[in-house]
């Protein structure tokens, strides 16, 4: 059985083809090699644009707010983002290749693999990850590589250097600390301990640099 819109197409063409053999006026000229689509195009001022199909057209893609006309290189808040994303996703992979305890700190992301080694072997490890030594900055930091060295159960080198002020003990960038947690009486070294550790009680110990002690990094 034919549908109802073969039949009404077929009708209409019927009716179409003689009215332009009339030169019928308002209708667009019927060439010899009209298509089914030609003819559909030709039938639509008369039976409406959705015809046969009446189908509702698709509503056009939304553009959000603030986005319109401008690519995303232009856009500064979305690049800061994508910056920012890259930039912690780039600090958790470093991490993740340590393959061992991990914690978070603020922004800080802090990672060891375990091992026990020198303070040039540890800084060097750290760095080959994309990060540093682990390096308290504040009360919350300190407590969270304590986290760590309580899980290992052993001492833990810091990012800390003495300085060429002997007694006097600074960041690896060279600047001052601005928060210490010293046990009592430390440092004590004098020129002869240029590397610091953290107990397994949270305190600061100024130490050796060629005693293997375990590699905490941040990110």
């Amino acid at each position: 059985m034919m549908s109802y819109s073969f039949c009404m197409l077929t009708a209409a063409a019927a009716l179409l083809v003689p009215c332009h053999a009339l030169n019928c006026p308002g209708l667009p000229e019927l060439s010899d090699n009209t298509t089914l689509g030609g003819l559909l195009r030709l039938l639509e001022p008369i039976l409406g644009p959705t015809w046969p199909f009446r189908r509702e057209k698709l509503p056009e893609p939304q553009v959000p707010m603030g986005l319109q006309g401008l690519p995303i290189s232009r856009n500064t808040e979305f690049s800061d983002v994508l910056v920012n994303f890259r930039q912690r996703l780039s600090r958790l992979e470093g991490a993740l290749t340590l393959n061992g305890k991990i914690t978070k700190a603020g922004e800080k992301i802090l990672a060891s693999n375990g091992k026990k080694v020198t303070f040039s072997s540890a800084l060097e490890s750290c760095e080959q990850t994309g990060g540093t030594l682990a390096t308290p900055m504040n009360k919350e930091e300190n407590k969270a590589i304590l986290r760590i060295v309580e899980q290992y159960n052993t001492n833990a080198y810091l990012g800390i250097k003495e300085s060429e002020t002997s007694g006097q003990f600074e960041y690896m960038n060279g600047t001052p600390l601005n928060y210490t947690n010293w046990y009592q009486y430390e440092p004590n070294g004098k020129g002869t301990e240029k590397c610091v550790e953290m107990y397994t009680n949270g305190n600061w110990n100024d130490r050796k640099c060629n005693l293997y002690r375990l590699t905490i990094c941040e990110f």
